[in-house]
């Protein structure tokens, strides 16, 4: 891989150190850009010669293709659709990208774990939302809606809006009964509360952020963490 960088980073001006002071040093910083990057600079130095990969070769806000399928959920333009409430979940919930590991790789590392709370994914409230329903902080929670719930560990904030509550992707499922459909999820994995659509019928992207939830204190007894146990092997037969 890093042969293979090379010519590249020649092309650009960039000189690779040798792999033992890399490896020494542990990192490498790459040197900021000798000019900066301007969006789409060709095109607003000459729109006519640097056309864009559009219809009209212009910035487009309206696409005459995209409202021609007719697709109530996807118009033409960008728009914003009311998202749908319910009365009994109040809490919006934000999905963020965590920052001790990518995605959900390396949950089981050492640093994702020292995150958690109680063995949990942290899950941030407002400190009023907290108070009102007898939550402190580092309590677990229990988090839930009509699709599902999970336990997360409360970190409490002056930082988030009251009726938001934000949690970190990627914790590894974990039910309680992984042979019983909707199952609680003692770990802290936001999906088991979102809904399985898709962001249009268009996109079929990922539809974030998109949820709203009721919190809890969990009063219960912890249930054990066995999202990293390895699965058991069935015997060997003859």
């Amino acid at each position: 891989m890093y042969e293979s960088s090379r010519p590249r980073a020649q092309a650009q001006g960039i000189a690779l150190p040798a792999f033992d002071d890399f490896w020494q040093a542990g990192h490498f910083d790459l040197p900021a850009p000798q000019r900066p990057v301007v969006l789409l600079e060709r095109f607003r130095a000459d729109p006519i010669a640097h056309p864009l990969p559009t219809p009209s070769g212009r910035i487009e806000l309206y696409s005459e293709t995209i409202a021609g399928f007719g697709y109530d959920d996807c118009p033409g333009h960008a728009t914003w659709f009311a998202p749908e409430m319910d009365s009994n979940s109040p809490i919006h919930l934000l999905s963020v990208q965590p920052a001790t590991r990518l995605h959900s790789q390396y949950d089981h590392g050492a640093v994702s774990r020292a995150s958690k709370i109680a063995g949990r994914e942290p899950i941030t409230l407002n400190r009023a939302d907290a108070a009102a329903r007898g939550i402190a902080d580092g309590d677990v929670v229990r988090v839930f809606n009509r699709r599902g719930a999970f336990l997360a560990g409360a970190r409490l904030s002056d930082g988030i809006l009251s009726g938001v509550a934000q949690i970190a992707t990627g914790a590894w499922y974990d039910p309680v009964d992984a042979h019983r459909p909707h199952s609680l999820d003692k770990h802290g994995n936001a999906n088991v509360v979102t809904p399985d659509i898709g962001s249009s019928r268009l996109g079929q992207g990922c539809a974030a952020q998109t949820t709203s939830v009721q919190i809890e204190r969990w009063e219960a007894r912890l249930p054990p963490i066995t999202a990293f146990d390895p699965p058991p092997f069935a015997p060997a037969t003859a």
